[in-house]
């Protein structure tokens, strides 16, 4: 609830692995949870978890359906085109833009294309960046060009690779599906979506309109290191390094490994007042270990 007592209303546009665990901490706090679906299976399952559904049609909505709403998390990913969220929102936000006390986008740390292994913070210039971090960096640019016209509350998340229970190196050896591939120099960032949901909680505590914020842990590591290590705690035999070159990637994978970067995680700390639960993958595997969370 806020200072004055009335209830606060968030509406998940796209409600999934994210918003799924952003959600109870809010429903702890008072708040009126919506979130869009696009069929009536998944609005029967928001229902069932005491979440208001809102079905899409395809047409844009109208400032009717943002009755008692102030916060919005926008988790949909840009399509080849644009970004879907924006054409069915903007008018709704035009009507009731002085309502809004907290937007959110989750974006990806895409956005800063390649720096060869090279630490990264918000402001670092994107270069060599990809089609999937330029949708992205399009998408962050439409949302704050509507942001300065309707003078909107809008906050851009970019996250690291994201894990957590059921989506994790412990699952994909459990499956069979794990792969060693080892790429010189290569190394990724990652985050724990438990972490994601405090950033995102502390950020609508804390709001600062405008604002980018990398959401990763304190430790950029080669990806077959996590896989060998999610191994030794399972205590199975990891499965053997492939070469990068020999490893035939799909197109969104060989996308990933086209970026080598080291992101700096200081504002979500000194901003937000964020303490990690994770702060590094080793520490956020054993959890899920030792919860049997895979």
């Amino acid at each position: 609830m806020s200072d004055s007592g009335e209830i606060k209303g968030m509406l998940f546009f796209g409600f999934g692995f994210c918003a799924a665990h952003v959600a109870p901490l809010l429903a702890a706090e008072g708040f009126a949870l919506t979130a869009t679906c696009r069929t009536a299976e998944k609005a029967r399952q928001l229902q069932a978890d005491g979440i208001t559904p809102l079905l899409l049609d395809g047409q844009p909505l109208s400032g009717d359906a943002l009755a008692g709403i102030d916060h919005i998390l926008l988790s949909a990913a840009p399509d080849e085109t644009s970004d879907p969220a924006l054409p069915l929102l903007k008018e709704a936000l035009a009507s009731c833009a002085a309502q809004m006390r907290w937007l959110g986008y989750l974006s990806t740390t895409g956005v800063y294309g390649d720096h060869q292994g090279a630490w990264v913070d918000e402001e670092t210039p994107a270069q060599k960046i990809g089609a999937r971090g330029q949708r992205r960096v399009d998408a962050e640019n439409a949302w704050g060009a509507l942001a300065d016209a309707l003078n909107l509350p809008m906050h851009y998340f970019r996250l690291a690779g994201i894990y957590g229970p059921g989506r994790n190196q412990l699952a994909s050896l459990k499956r069979g599906t794990a792969r060693r591939i080892e790429k010189p120099g290569q190394v990724f960032s990652r985050i724990h979506v438990v972490d994601i949901a405090q950033i995102l909680r502390a950020s609508m505590a804390r709001p600062h309109a405008g604002r980018a914020y990398n959401l990763c842990d304190d430790e950029a590591a080669p990806p077959q290191d996590v896989v060998t290590y999610a191994a030794q705690l399972m205590g199975v035999t990891p499965p053997p390094v492939i070469k990068f070159e020999a490893a035939d990637l799909s197109p969104m994978a060989q996308s990933f490994y086209a970026d080598n970067k080291r992101l700096k995680n200081d504002r979500i700390k000194q901003e937000l007042g964020v303490q990690l639960a994770y702060p590094n993958y080793r520490d956020g595997l054993k959890a899920l270990y030792e919860a049997e969370a895979f």
